[in-house]
């Protein structure tokens, strides 16, 4: 199986090399597999938007 791309970008996130990470509606569950096996989780937050857009943020 090839690798989630968004397993090095919430890799990224959390490192704060980047300080926001913008998931499309079309990649949600793409995002939401690499988001539910990362052991920080309950600290990447998302605030939604419309047409199904959301930014995830670290809080450390």
């Amino acid at each position: 199986m090839a690798e989630n791309k968004y397993e090095e970008e919430l890799a990224k996130l959390v490192l704060g090399e980047v300080s926001e990470l913008v998931v499309e509606k079309g990649d949600f569950f793409l995002f939401r597999e690499a988001w539910r096996e990362h052991p920080d989780r309950d600290k990447i937050v998302g605030e939604a938007f419309l047409y199904g857009k959301i930014i995830y943020r670290f809080k450390s």
